[in-house]
């Protein structure tokens, strides 16, 4: 049995000791024996809105052996205790589903090797299926070294950079797990990690996160266990193409030739555009979605840690000060995205002659600012009319296309042509002062060192800077400073989740194509690193259901 205790609130620097005994002592008063329990805490988080009195909000899960609840249920509930059953979170999220008596005629293929491409695969792997991993972009040792190399020498690969490669792009993020889903599966991705080499306390803090340095040997590790579990990967290995045959399978056209396969699990990333116009045009259904543009905002840590912490800025046990803004008042809404404390601003584009900015941050968070997206909510008219307006609409696929490839375009122009982000001062862009040049808080992108002060408005279409600007002064009376002139906006931040959905039908397949599973963010039905990962585990989960194994076919 499994009870666990909740909002227990002591000071932020209370001891892990004092938050069990909290619990303990609620529990007894509740008239439980804990003589025979297990407790730890569970969940962990900081209400900072009384900067004079910060506390630690927490959940404490205490495992009993009792199998009957003996105690009053209007006692737990005072007591602010919950009664469930201790079924471990693999076990319970995953569970086996009788197979189907169809075979498949050839190993699944799953094309990508994001969040959502790499669980899939890892639950087809450990359920005995073999499958065939592929990615366009290189294994996560080689990617860095193409990601170094696009630093120094401004060569950029095309199909291995921080969009594309083992990992999906975040690899190069913070590693942030949060999410807005409320699924358990949640917990078995989380899990998951935990085996591959993530930290523990990602099963306990409200904001979990990894690191980027952490999360690469994560995610190499997780490939490794696939191909520990017969499955294969292969890198450097791009989709272009899908047949349908006769005898029910399908193959894949890619650049390391044809792949037979049984089914196909399109987990390819919301910047593979050069996809979603092979499916459009193979008469796949593909409809826009709304998806966000904006800028990247950089402040100095410190300030961040004052603004939210007061007189406790700095302290161990807080961390490093971190926050999620939003203001939907207006036509559009405004929001921050993937905030990255203590982090850096990195070069995220995968296609020549354009420039797109992204945050990422280590485990230790120690980089001197704090970095986060501001972006504005764009839909499908939005993008609709301002295409009619400057005379390019021509559907609705092509134009989500044009309009990101169009601003990024924009943006690597006004940068100088060379890759360099083109910056503005939000003192500049809100016109409240007239410097641009950076003093104080200096901008990480690219080391600093290729960067170029102009005007946003040259870069984002009115609509996104109108919104943009008023975002940000509705922010700065949430967190006192957030519009500081001197804080440091670059642009573009245009890759925050696909514009486009690939319609898939109950069964989770593409419309009309009865064995490819559109699939993660990509695809248009997740949006960050544990939603996709969910998102891969249900795509298998319904394989699964529906095939046996081929090498379980004794006609195969």
């Amino acid at each position: 049995m499994q009870y666990t205790v909740s909002n227990i609130k002591l000071p932020f620097d209370a001891g892990s000791d004092a938050v069990v005994n909290e619990a303990e002592q609620r529990l007894r008063r509740a008239g439980i024996d804990t003589r025979e329990m297990s407790l730890c805490i569970s969940k962990r988080s900081i209400d900072a809105r009384n900067k004079d009195s910060i506390l630690q909000v927490c959940s404490v899960t205490a495992l009993s052996y009792e199998q009957q609840v003996k105690a009053d249920p209007n006692r737990l509930k005072k007591f602010g205790i919950t009664v469930t059953d201790s079924t471990n979170p693999s076990e319970k999220s995953i569970a086996k589903t009788e197979c189907c008596a169809q075979h498949l005629k050839a190993p699944p293929l799953v094309v990508g090797m994001g969040p959502a491409g790499l669980f899939c695969a890892l639950m087809l792997a450990e359920n005995g299926y073999d499958p065939i991993l592929i990615e366009r972009g290189d294994c996560v040792k080689e990617r860095v070294a193409s990601v170094n190399n696009f630093y120094h020498t401004l060569s950029l690969d095309v199909e291995s950079n921080i969009q594309f490669g083992e990992g999906g792009a975040g690899t190069f993020s913070d590693g942030k797990l949060v999410t807005r889903i409320h699924d358990p599966l949640c917990s078995y991705v989380l899990h998951k990690l935990c085996e591959a080499g993530a930290p523990e306390d990602i099963l306990v803090n409200a904001k979990p996160h990894v690191g980027t340095d952490l999360l690469r040997s994560v995610v190499t590790a997780l490939s490794q266990r696939i191909r520990e579990h017969g499955g294969r990967t292969v890198y450097r290995c791009r989709l272009d193409g899908i047949k349908e045959n006769a005898d029910g399978t399908l193959t894949a056209k890619t650049t390391q030739g044809d792949i037979v396969c049984g089914a196909i699990v399109l987990a390819t990333g919301h910047s593979a555009r050069d996809t979603y116009v092979m499916l459009r045009d193979s008469g796949y259904q593909l409809i826009p979605k709304p998806f966000s543009m904006g800028v990247r905002i950089e402040h100095l840590q410190e300030d961040i840690d004052r603004a939210l912490f007061g007189k406790y800025a700095g302290h161990p046990a807080l961390g490093k000060g971190e926050y999620n803004l939003s203001d939907t008042r207006t036509e559009r809404g405004v929001y921050t995205f993937c905030m990255c404390p203590g982090g850096e601003i990195v070069a995220a584009t995968s296609e020549s002659g354009s420039v797109v900015v992204n945050g990422m941050s280590n485990r230790a968070r120690d980089g001197k600012n704090a970095n986060c997206a501001v972006c504005v909510s764009v839909g499908g008219e939005d993008v609709k009319a301002y295409m009619q307006s400057l005379g390019k609409y021509n559907d609705p696929v092509s134009a989500a296309i044009t309009f990101q490839r169009m601003t990024e375009s924009r943006a690597f122009i006004a940068g100088g042509s060379d890759y360099s982000a083109p910056i503005q001062l939000v003192g500049s862009f809100l016109g409240t002062s007239s410097g641009n040049e950076p003093v104080r808080i200096r901008p990480t992108y690219m080391g600093g060192d290729h960067v170029k002060c102009t005007s946003l408005d040259s870069v984002l279409p009115p609509f996104i800077t109108a919104s943009l600007k008023y975002g940000i002064s509705s922010f700065d009376r949430k967190i006192k400073g957030f519009a500081a002139s001197d804080a440091v906006l670059s642009a573009v931040e245009s890759r925050t989740t696909a514009p486009l959905r690939i319609v898939r039908d109950d069964n989770l397949c593409a419309v009309g194509h009865d064995k490819v599973y559109p699939c993660g963010e990509g695809a248009g039905y997740a949006g960050g690193i544990t939603s996709a990962a969910v998102d891969g585990i249900r795509c298998a989960a319904e394989i699964i259901r529906r095939f046996r194994a081929c090498g379980a076919d004794p006609n195969a």
